[in-house]
C-alpha cells in the first residue's frame, strides 16, 4: 500500500544505530546513507527513511517478521541499541490467535513493532 515512510529524528546517528540493530534482526539493512538521511529496507527497496528534525508524536510502525524467532531477535537487538520495551514478544490474542509481536519505543518516542502472523 505504501512506497516508503519518512521519520524525523532528534539525533540521526542515534536513531540509525537503533534501526540498524532492530531492523537488522528482521533481515532489513541500511540501504541508503548520506549526510542528512538514512534509509532502511530489503536489498535496494528502501521502505523507511530517517532524517534529522523534530520528530512527530504518537507514530506507530509495524514491520513484518518472517518468524517468531525474528520478532524475539528484533526486541532483544532494539533494547541493546537503546530502545525501550513497550511490550515483550508474545501472542496478542486480542488482535488475532496467531498475532506474535513485540513493541519497542525508539530513541524519539515512536512505537515500533515487529509482527509474525504464523
Amino acid at each position: 500500500m505504501y512506497d516508503h515512510i519518512g521519520l524525523k529524528a532528534k539525533d540521526l546517528k542515534r536513531a540509525s544505530r537503533f534501526y540498524e540493530a532492530a531492523l537488522g534482526a528482521l533481515g532489513l539493512k541500511l540501504t541508503y546513507e548520506d549526510e542528512t538521511m538514512r534509509g532502511f529496507g530489503a536489498k535496494k527497496a528502501t521502505g523507511l527513511y530517517l532524517s534529522e528534525g523534530t520528530p512527530a508524536k504518537d507514530v506507530h510502525i509495524a514491520f513484518t517478521a518472517a518468524s517468531r524467532a525474528a520478532v524475539d531477535r528484533f526486541h532483544k537487538a532494539g533494547l541493546e541499541a537503546g530502545g525501550k520495551d513497550n511490550g515483550a514478544p508474545g501472542i496478542r490474542a486480542d488482535y488475532a490467535p496467531t498475532y506474535y509481536a513485540a513493541f519497542l519505543i525508539d530513541p524519539d518516542g515512536n512505537n515500533v513493532e515487529a509482527v509474525c502472523l504464523k
